[in-house]
């Protein structure tokens, strides 16, 4: 990673007061020394500081329950999916929590008229002099500074009444110090791994020879075609689209072209016109298509993959943010999917959990956008419905993110599950690392570059995360498949392997809890382990034990036709899996629509509990960190999941469920 010259960040810092306080103060929250910050001066007391104060929220330890209760297929009110003003309520603060705050501010000398209550219910804001605020707190606030960064105001510690404590989450300006952004980290969809903040193509190679693989699936071993995918996994043609149905796919600087679409549809699909394209939901001045010569391999073979398993139904391209933060190396968002999250529900931009509210503005583009060629609109806030199911080909790795960060995201996707959304991501393509460069020159992480790299946002227990699978020479599409295990130079140039491991961050789900434990008590992997992220690489240990498993299913990843820049390739990643198995989903979306049931909304309950209804596969590892990494065995396992789609049992599993 490129780090760029430190410049002064300036931070208000917060020090006790050195007189008296009255017994009913508490310490609410209080930083540790840090030698990578120096105090500077004391913030004028005259000084305007825009006050917020998170509430504690209600039910956050029942979010869990209430998501199982919608989409576990034994439970009474599986598939009552909630409205969005239902998930507000249930997790708003509770009114004793905001009647308790506000009137301690107004106790305090803050007038009930300079208070605002944000309209998610999650935080009170009022602006107020650095000595109100200080006098408020029993506390001073400093600025703080690293190398040359703009100042900021902070604080080490603050007293808050103990009777109003258990209703205030976290104050802000507060403790929280953040050191400034490294910058060049690449946004990736996975199969990416191009520095500069720029989506590289997935894994791919040209082919010569496209006449040979028409519709013919003796070649389904050399190129995957949409005849191979609908025999894999015996899906028929569509042959209906209800308007309610359109499938979602996510992308972010990569861009597709309607000249690759068109080539596709004439030599594969014929029966899909020309110009057919997807509806485009572009959000915070993103824009597509392109020309040709500047299309991008991951979003031309995201279409490529679902119009031929959705036809006649349609997609939605959630195309997300403007050129600067979508393409530019010196862009300094180092997050991501936070401003799409927005656009899909606008409580979000506001929302306060895990001492954060809002987008992050050192990790989250900002706007209006300054920078040439920026979005000069405000940020844009539920703009746009979900469709009922998003396949997403992008993403990165724990370790580069605050945990409160991936925290605050992964309580967004337990509420658009309890919404009915299904939501699939891609789960990697570097097996149990990150991609090289990442975080180490071999993706690993610990001061030996041996520890296994959890993947972000894969690990948060409500998405559905899909690895990848490959027909390899001499096999049918009539055949098992195999975990795809490419070493570098055959045929890509650098190696990929399904993505797979443990969360340092979440624990396991309890839909999940009997298939890791039958795996670790059946097929214990040979190597150390810790137990959780506090005992980090502890006696060696290269993965978590108790850590959320990914991924939860899989489809076929490797070799797949597609045209990018007017030309025939081949490419690869699990990227390619991830549209395949939502298209799925969203067919038999479908089929429960048309005989009057609500989409099936969060997948994983339902799966771990009939893992029947998928492929199982037993046959190959993902390599990584000087490792063979985990093998595909029976029943689940961190490499493919349960499983590839098997779509007949899918369908009959679904349609008689209520």
């Amino acid at each position: 990673m490129r780090f760029s010259t430190v410049p002064l960040v300036l931070t208000f810092a917060v020090s006790a007061f050195a007189v008296p306080h009255p017994l009913n103060l508490v310490v609410h929250e209080k930083r540790h020394s840090t030698s990578s910050w120096t105090k500077r001066d004391r913030t004028h007391p005259d000084a305007v500081l825009p006050m917020r104060i998170g509430l504690t929220q209600s039910n956050l330890d029942k979010g869990h329950d209430a998501l199982m209760g919608v989409s576990h297929p034994e439970s009474p009110d599986y598939a009552k999916h909630w409205t969005s003003e239902q998930v507000t309520n249930f997790f708003a603060p509770a009114e004793k929590t905001v009647n308790a705050v506000r009137e301690w501010l107004v106790t305090s000398g803050i007038s009930a008229e300079r208070i605002t209550h944000s309209d998610n219910q999650g935080w009170l804001a009022f602006d107020a002099t650095a000595k109100e605020a200080e006098d408020l707190l029993k506390t001073e606030y400093h600025l703080l500074k690293w190398g040359k960064e703009t100042d900021e105001e902070k604080f080490d510690r603050y007293h808050i009444p103990k009777h109003v404590q258990e209703f205030v989450d976290y104050i802000t300006p507060g403790i929280k110090l953040l050191a400034p952004v490294k910058r060049g980290h690449e946004k990736r969809g996975f199969g990416m791994t191009m520095g500069g903040g720029i989506p590289a193509p997935p894994k791919r190679r040209p082919y010569q020879g496209l006449d040979s693989l028409l519709n013919d699936l003796k070649n389904c071993d050399v190129a995957i075609t949409p005849i191979c995918v609908k025999a894999l996994y015996q899906v028929p043609t569509a042959s209906t689209a209800n308007p309610t149905n359109s499938l979602g796919i996510f992308e972010e600087g990569d861009y597709y072209a309607q000249k690759d679409l068109n080539l596709f549809f004439r030599n594969f699909t014929p029966y899909i016109p020309q110009g057919t394209h997807p509806t485009p939901a572009f959000i915070d001045g993103a824009e597509a298509p392109v020309r040709v010569k500047d299309a991008g391999g991951e979003s031309d073979l995201d279409f490529q993959l679902a119009y031929p398993l959705i036809y006649p139904q349609t997609i939605t391209l959630y195309q997300t943010d403007d050129i600067f933060y979508a393409t530019n190396p010196n862009s300094t968002s180092l997050g991501g999917f936070n401003t799409f999250l927005d656009a899909l529900d606008g409580s979000y931009c506001t929302y306060s959990a895990f001492g954060e509210t809002g987008d992050d503005p050192t990790l989250d583009p900002t706007y209006p956008d300054p920078n040439p060629g920026g979005y000069k609109g405000q940020l844009q806030c539920g703009i746009y419905k979900p469709t009922n199911v998003i396949s997403v080909s992008y993403g990165g790795q724990e370790y580069d993110l605050p945990a409160y960060y991936q925290e605050r995201q992964c309580n967004e996707f337990l509420k658009l599950g309890l919404q009915g959304h299904s939501i699939f991501y891609a789960s990697g393509d570097d097996g149990v690392a990150g991609p090289p460069g990442d975080d180490s020159k071999n993706g690993c992480l610990g001061p030996d570059r041996t520890i296994f790299s959890p993947a972000w946002p894969n690990s948060c227990p409500y998405l559905t995360n899909v690895g990848a699978t490959k027909v390899y020479p001499g096999r049918t599409v009539f055949e098992p498949e195999s975990a795809v295990v490419d070493p570098a130079g055959h045929p890509y140039r650098t190696a990929f392997s399904s993505g797979g491991g443990f969360s340092n961050i979440y624990g396991i789900p309890s839909y999940q809890a009997a298939a890791v434990n039958q795996f670790f008590t059946n097929h214990n992997p040979p190597y150390p382990y810790y137990s959780g992220n506090a005992s980090f690489g502890a006696n060696g240990g290269l993965y978590n034990r108790i850590g959320r498993g990914y991924p939860d299913v899989a489809a076929n990843g490797d070799n797949i036709a597609v045209y990018n820049e007017g030309n025939f390739t081949l490419s690869g990643g699990t990227s390619a899996s991830t549209p395949i198995f939502a298209s799925i989903v969203n067919r038999i979306n479908e089929a429960r629509l048309a005989i009057g049931k609500a989409p099936v909304g969060f997948v994983n309950p339902v799966l771990y509990s009939n893992p029947s209804v998928l492929n199982d596969i037993t046959n190959g590892s993902n390599p990584g960190c000087g490792t063979v990494g985990f093998e595909a065995v029976p029943g689940w396992d961190p490499v493919t999941g349960l499983g590839t789609p098997n779509y007949p049992r899918m369908l009959a599993l679904w349609l008689g469920l209520p």
